[in-house]
């Protein structure tokens, strides 16, 4: 008999304990593995609302709470604009509400003026030509079944589809371009922005403009880069640390439950290793029994848990009103991480049980009832 059949021989001599532990490491692992994604998701969502209209970097209002919170004034706004180094500016004004299924409907906020840059191209239609005239995602029209002409009841407000456009941004897709002046009545916030789009000339440094905007306008803060944009939103960091703090309470659960089932796997089986000892293994081959026998169960539960967690992030985004603006990323590091886990797992959960393995004599082993 080889040595992994004799790992896997003692694993299913007690199916439902490793079924059990199994279930256990694999649970753990599958959050760890669906909140990964997630978090990668928010951040791929988080990118391609910082480059909105192929803008360069963004401009919000420095310590907001929220970058829904964020307000910028006209003034400000145009003191963006007159900043040496920049080439074009723009304001865009944030406006979430429920429409339909969707309760997070992005209604982005922009002059007529500034639409013809900012707006993707239109597969239908035309852009507004009046105040209460939007153009709508192909995600928000095909959910709604909505094309150029038809009409969409926005904050109790009623506005007409002039034209369908598609975007690679997937907030953006599910949401609508409206004119400044509607939405800022929607929003309830007169002559305000929540933030300004930049782009900068030929040549310039975008972090050299960033930092002479900051400096000019101290009330203002410019995230160039998806790091910069925990200045105004904490939920990033937010996710980061729960995802580092279940990944390390999957650590110790994990290694609990695999130290249990190996201890009393050591326990039953204390007459079989004494054999083992009488016939000649010597306690470095004992400990890698059982090490091998608690890193082949943790490598079970990492494939149970990494299947699991896809499964489960692929689910939630059935929910309309989470793939309205939540498209999960299955980078290779966050399987890289759930493998991690899971031999770390084994490894912790296999140390103690291992020792008290080597550490029994023969003939003691033999004697025992």
């Amino acid at each position: 008999m080889s040595f992994l059949s004799l790992i896997v021989r003692n694993l299913v001599r007690q199916r439902t304990r490793t079924l059990l532990t199994v279930l256990g490491i694999g649970i753990g692992i599958t959050t760890v593995v669906a909140l990964g994604s997630i978090t990668q998701g928010m951040k791929a969502t988080s990118e391609d609302l910082l480059r909105i209209g192929g803008a360069d970097f963004m401009v919000a209002q420095k310590g907001a709470a929220d970058l829904s919170f964020s307000t910028i004034s006209a003034r400000d706004q145009r003191a963006v604009e007159r900043q040496q180094g920049i080439e074009s500016a723009w304001g865009v004004l944030m406006h979430f509400s429920r429409v339909g299924s969707n309760p997070f409907f992005f209604t982005s906020g922009v002059r007529r003026e500034d639409m013809p840059a900012v707006v993707p191209k239109l597969e239908a239609g035309v852009l507004p030509r009046g105040l209460r005239q939007l153009v709508l995602g192909a995600g928000a029209a095909d959910s709604l079944d909505l094309r150029p002409g038809g009409t969409i009841t926005i904050d109790r407000t009623v506005f007409r589809v002039s034209g369908i456009y598609r975007s690679g941004s997937l907030l953006e897709n599910a949401g609508a371009y409206a004119p400044l002046p509607a939405v800022q009545e929607l929003a309830r916030k007169p002559d305000v922005v929540t933030v300004v789009y930049a782009t900068v000339k030929p040549g310039a440094s975008v972090r050299d403009v960033a930092m002479r905007i900051e400096e000019s306008s101290p009330q203002l803060t410019a995230i160039v880069e998806l790091g910069d944009i925990t200045k105004v939103d904490q939920g990033l960091r937010v996710l980061d640390a729960g995802n580092l703090a279940i990944s390390l309470l999957a650590i110790v659960i994990g290694a609990i439950g695999v130290m249990n089932t190996m201890i009393m796997s050591v326990f039953e089986r204390t007459r079989e290793i004494g054999i083992l000892r009488a016939v000649g293994w010597r306690g470095r081959r004992i400990m890698r029994l059982i090490v091998g026998e608690s890193l082949v169960l943790c490598a079970i539960a990492a494939a149970l848990g990494m299947g699991l967690g896809v499964a489960a992030t692929r689910a939630v985004t059935l929910i309309p009103a989470v793939s309205s603006f939540l498209e999960p990323q299955y980078p290779l590091a966050i399987f890289v991480r759930a493998l991690l886990i899971g031999f770390g797992v084994g490894l912790a959960g296999a140390l103690y049980p291992a020792y008290r393995a080597v550490r029994l004599s023969p003939m003691g082993a033999l004697r025992y009832e």
